[in-house]
């Protein structure tokens, strides 16, 4: 059934809040999924906080050309093609998408954008064998705490030794 007007509208203030709103978007091309199989992303992206949108492309195509990414805009984006906005991680709707394509040939990568810059497919692909944001934060914390609790240890072993001197001196005694 055909949108109106007012639905159309409303189409274009959502993709233009989460275009101005997105840290970045993958886009895919998702012909030949089965529903029950999207529908599973969907809720995978509901659960990372990343927004799975499908829309008519000449709203998107409108929207893109109007926020300055006319390159995706003149893109071929032929096909069924859904937008996967990251809001809070710049690499949750890559990771996403490249887990969802492992066991879904059918899903292409079309483009997508990050920090303001039009990517290709194989830079999409590229970013979503990156560690996450907070994997990256873990590994600074390891990296700082361990020089850490090296010299506790070796603290700790200088006290235990003496206190196990002090006992075997103690029994000596005794």
């Amino acid at each position: 059934m055909p949108k109106t007007k007012s639905q159309k509208v409303e189409i274009l203030k959502k993709l233009q809040d989460n275009i101005s709103n997105m840290k970045s978007v993958v886009f895919v091309n998702f012909f030949g999924i089965p529903v029950k199989e999207i529908s599973q992303l969907r809720q995978n992206c509901k659960d990372q906080e990343v927004e799975y949108v499908v829309a008519k492309k000449t709203l998107l195509k409108k929207v893109l050309s109007e926020s300055g990414y006319q390159a995706v805009a003149e893109k071929n984006l032929s096909g069924e093609i859904a937008a996967v906005f990251g809001k809070k991680d710049e690499i949750s709707p890559s990771k996403l998408i490249f887990d969802f394509t492992k066991g879904h040939e059918k899903m292409k990568v079309v483009a997508g954008i990050l920090d303001g810059r039009v990517i290709n497919a194989n830079e999409v692909m590229a970013l979503a064998k990156l560690p996450s944001k907070s994997e990256l934060l873990a590994k600074i914390v390891g990296s700082i705490v361990s020089p850490l609790s090296g010299l506790v240890n070796v603290l700790q072993s200088n006290i235990r030794s003496f206190v196990y001197t002090l006992n075997a001196i103690k029994e000596k005694k005794s």
